[in-house]
Order: C-alpha cells, then structure tokens, then sequence
C-alpha cells in the first residue's frame, strides 16, 4: 500500500493570534505552528493501512515555507517513510489561494506512484476546505471527504462520510483521494526512538512556482469584541424590561 499524504503547517488552535500591520496576513511572533490536526488523521490512517498490509510507504509532502521542514519531521517521526518539501516564493507570508496550493501539488503527485492520496479535509487555519478535491479533479481521481471510516481490499475502497444528518457509504477503485474526518482513528504520538530514526530518513526539498490566483484576500479582522453587560434592575421589577430587550434588542424570544 503507497500512499501520499499532504499536510499543512498551521497555527496551533490554542496560539493567540493577532492581525499583521499590512491587515492581510496573521502576525506569527510568538505564534506555535504545528502539523494541521486533521492531517494528522490522515497520515494515522496511512500508517495503518501500510502496516495492515505489510508492505508499502508513506510519502508526506507540504507546500510552504522552510519552516515547514519541522512540520515534515514531526510526520516522519510518527511514522512516515519519506517526506517532501515544496518551497514556494511568498507561502510564509499567509494561507495561500486553494487552487494554487492544488495545483502545485498536483503537478508533483502526477509524476510519482500510489494508491491512495490522503488529506485533511480542511486546513484550520482557513477552514476552504478546497485543496483535496481540487487535486482529485485535477488528477481525474475519486474523491471521498469528511472520512470517518476506510477499508481497502482488492484495489478498491469503501469510504464512511459524514453528511447533514448521517453517514453516506461510498466505494471507488484506487487510486483515490481521502480527505479525513475526526473520528476516523486516534493518532498516534512520536516516541523517542521515532525522533531519532526521523534525522535519518529521506526529506526532499523542491522549490515551485505557484501558479498566478484567482482569488485576492482582501484583509482578516478579529472578531468583534463582546458588548458589555447591562444590569436591567434587580428583583421582579426587572422582569418586564428584561422580557422586553430579549424579545426586542436580542430577538430571541
């Protein structure tokens, strides 16, 4: 079983995040960045599967800055055989445009052989939720997203989705794309000896051109700040008012 898993290099959900001065891009001083948490289900399921099988890698690949290097070792040190890094001009600078990402990715993945492509099924930082089946359509590959369950036998897939109000089962010959879904398994952590076998093992650096984008970012805000409360009066006097800015200031009555 080969597989090729893409990550992303993200800021950690718990960093406190802060707009630059140029009002497009986040400020990363004092920021953690780390491997995107839906990738890491990702890369999990790939291991599994090679393990299952008895035979086969895992190649992780990221499109980002040289930092990014720490993010692929992270991966190796989980478990993956090999990693790849392609260094775009300006990806340091912010989340880039999805269809560009894809693109680049797609132009590296075509020349290599697997069976399965597996993702996120979003990054957290942007939260577009595009890349995975941009690069199916782009491959003229299946795609199965928000994947909580996965078996492969016989060089085909069956694929559990989440969907508005259930699940929804799906099948489709390898190879295939996979982006996944919390739940699908429990990733595992890097052990000592993982971090050590992980200064050893194969990371190839590239340096790509993104193609030009579509979209243009206009600029990030913070979220607006919670009002301050307001004391209505005391006792059951304040009971009529109190309905009264519910049902008219607030609207939820």
């Amino acid at each position: 079983m080969r597989s090729i898993v893409c990550i992303k290099r993200v800021p950690d959900s718990e960093a406190r995040i802060r707009v630059a001065g140029d009002g497009k891009h986040i400020d990363p001083s004092g920021v953690k960045f780390v491997m995107n948490p839906y990738g890491e289900y990702a890369l999990e399921e790939a291991m599994r599967l090679r393990d299952a099988a008895g035979e086969g890698s895992v190649t992780v690949m990221t499109l980002g800055p040289d930092e990014a290097r720490e993010t692929l070792l992270s991966a190796l040190a989980m478990g993956a055989d090999e990693a790849v890094l392609l260094r775009a001009e300006g990806s340091s600078e912010g989340s880039m445009e999805g269809l560009a990402v894809a693109r680049a990715l797609a132009d590296e993945i075509a020349a290599r052989t697997y069976d399965l492509l597996f993702f996120g099924k979003q990054a957290i930082d942007d939260d577009n939720m595009q890349v995975p089946a941009m690069v199916a359509e782009l491959l003229d590959l299946p795609c199965a997203t928000v994947v909580v369950d996965l078996s492969v036998q016989d060089g085909r897939a069956v694929a559990r989705r989440e969907v508005e109000g259930g699940h929804e089962t799906v099948k489709f010959a390898l190879p295939g794309v996979v982006a996944a879904q919390k739940g699908l398994n429990e990733p595992r952590y890097p052990s000592l000896k993982g971090i050590m076998a992980a200064k050893k093992k194969p990371l190839e650096e590239k340096d790509v051109e993104l193609r030009a984008a579509k979209l243009e970012l206009i600029g990030l805000e913070p979220p607006p700040g919670r009002p301050e409360p307001v004391i209505v009066g005391e006792g059951p006097e304040a009971v009529p008012e109190l309905v009264r800015r519910l049902r008219e200031e607030a609207r939820v009555l």
